[in-house]
Order: structure tokens, then C-alpha cells, then sequence
């Protein structure tokens, strides 16, 4: 996700360690790929601003390896969980949509923070012209 910058586009490609193209998309504000690892090796991911080179840009990315380790060692027996811990699980997954939906809004608070900064600096720079017109005027 981009958090700041320009139009909040930007480019983004993923290659295998043989060099082929696994994901690539151009100028997307957000965005989630999913895959499995087909081989061993170093996965590289580029993000890309050509089509922007005079705004600067903060980008926010996040990785999923694997699944998660069970909650219990003997979570994948036959038979069934008891009570306590079929509650402990949900609680876990429902702690994990928590994580996700806070991760979310500190995004969108870093983007509101972003934009209310930039918003201050133009009005101080505004007033300050104004306050020299003021001046020039009066004299």
C-alpha cells in the first residue's frame, strides 16, 4: 500500500530466482498476491516510480510466510478440541483480524498525518506570502 506521495500509485513486480516475472502491476495504490514458492532461492520485488520522479514516495509491505504453527501440539489429532481450546483458537483467529484491522487504520492514520503536514507547510508558506504582499502594500 502507498502510503504517501504523488497520486499514491506505484509500480511493482515480483520475480523467481530464475528471473521470470510471477506478479507485476503498474500504477495500483494497493494490492495482495498470493503464492507458493514452486523452488528454493532468492524471490525478488521492485517497486518502480518512473512514471513519478519528482514526488518521493512511502510504500508499505507486508509478508506472510507459511501457516501459522498450531495453537496446541496436538491440534491435528482425530479426535476433537475441547471446549477450551476450540475457544482459545477462535479467540487467536479473532486476535489476528484485530492485528490486521489495526495495521489498516495506522496506514490510514500515517496517510491522514502525511496529508494534514503537507496541508500545514503550504498555509504557513501562504501566510507568510501574504504577510510580505502586506507589508510591501503598506509601505
Amino acid at each position: 500500500q502507498v502510503i504517501t506521495g504523488g497520486h499514491y500509485d506505484v509500480d511493482c513486480r515480483l520475480e523467481d530466482p530464475d528471473g521470470i516475472v510471477l506478479y507485476k502491476e503498474m500504477k495500483k495504490q494497493y494490492d495482495s498476491f498470493t503464492f507458493t514458492a514452486s523452488r528454493n532461492g532468492t524471490y525478488k520485488f521492485c517497486f518502480s516510480n518512473e512514471f513519478s520522479t519528482f514526488t518521493h514516495k512511502t510504500v508499505y509491505f507486508d509478508f506472510q510466510v507459511g501457516e501459522d504453527p498450531p495453537l496446541f501440539p496436538s491440534e491435528n489429532r482425530v479426535t476433537a478440541l475441547t471446549q477450551m481450546e476450540s475457544a482459545c483458537v477462535s479467540i487467536h483467529e479473532a486476535l489476528k483480524s484485530v492485528i490486521d484491522y489495526q495495521t489498516h487504520f495506522r496506514l490510514r492514520e500515517a496517510q491522514g498525518r502525511s496529508r494534514a503536514e503537507d496541508l500545514n507547510t503550504r498555509v504557513a508558506y501562504w501566510s507568510i506570502g501574504e504577510a510580505i504582499i502586506l507589508l510591501v502594500v503598506s509601505i
